[in-house]
């Protein structure tokens, strides 16, 4: 896991795309974000074994290719499995189904979008304060 490495954010709603942005730069991120509308184009980034992001942060409900989907997709390629980049679902509209199927392909996280920007900002700060304090087997190479 690339603590150092960016945040990939797959989000297809410009609305919640600068509020993320906001939240980061108000938390002060020193990680890259990468934004994307569609999981395709997060896919053909991710594809590139040579860029090792920190973390993915991913709508449920995308155009071309659903997050479910890539999920499945990286679940099923070893060398894309192995990367040990946290998967993690953010939502606005959860439903027992999805919640299931994400679990299912070993999400690290699904967390609902919340109304409020205070709450908001703390969900994300919990999210990369975990993901910062976490170790993987990679840490001690």
């Amino acid at each position: 896991m690339n603590k150092k490495g960016a945040i990939i954010v797959i989000e297809d709603d410009r609305d919640d795309r600068e509020l993320l942005q906001s939240v980061f730069d108000t938390l002060e991120v020193k990680n890259e974000i990468i934004f994307f509308s569609d999981g395709s184009a997060a896919l053909d980034h991710l594809n590139d074994f040579t860029v090792q992001p920190f973390l993915i942060l991913s709508d449920v409900n995308l155009p071309k290719i659903s997050g479910l989907e890539l999920k499945k997709i990286i679940q099923k390629n070893t060398l894309a499995r192995l990367r040990r980049i946290p998967f993690i679902f953010f939502t606005t509209s959860p439903d027992k189904k999805s919640m299931q199927d994400a679990y299912s392909e070993s999400v690290q996280g699904f967390f609902v979008k919340p109304g409020d920007y205070n709450h908001l900002k703390e969900i994300i700060k919990t999210i990369l304060f975990y993901w910062q304090e976490c170790h993987s087997p990679d840490h001690y190479d």
